[in-house]
């Protein structure tokens, strides 16, 4: 996964916001049916929509 996201347009981070929320969403749905092989992948992901939400807020006050 990229995380470089400084570099999405307001469009792009919007569907990248999308698809990390849905891919919380789902895992956070398996973590209640069974234990995660890897359950870093919630807080990694948490941060992830964290970060692409701090630069969201930052494009659109640029413009």
């Amino acid at each position: 996964m990229s995380r470089n996201f400084k570099e999405l347009s307001i469009e792009e981070l919007h569907a990248k916001d999308r698809e990390l929320r849905e891919s919380l969403f789902k895992l956070r749905f398996q973590h209640g049916i069974r234990r995660l092989d890897n359950p870093a992948q919630l807080s990694r992901l948490k941060k992830d929509i964290a970060r692409v939400q701090t630069y969201l807020t930052a494009k659109e006050n640029q413009q």
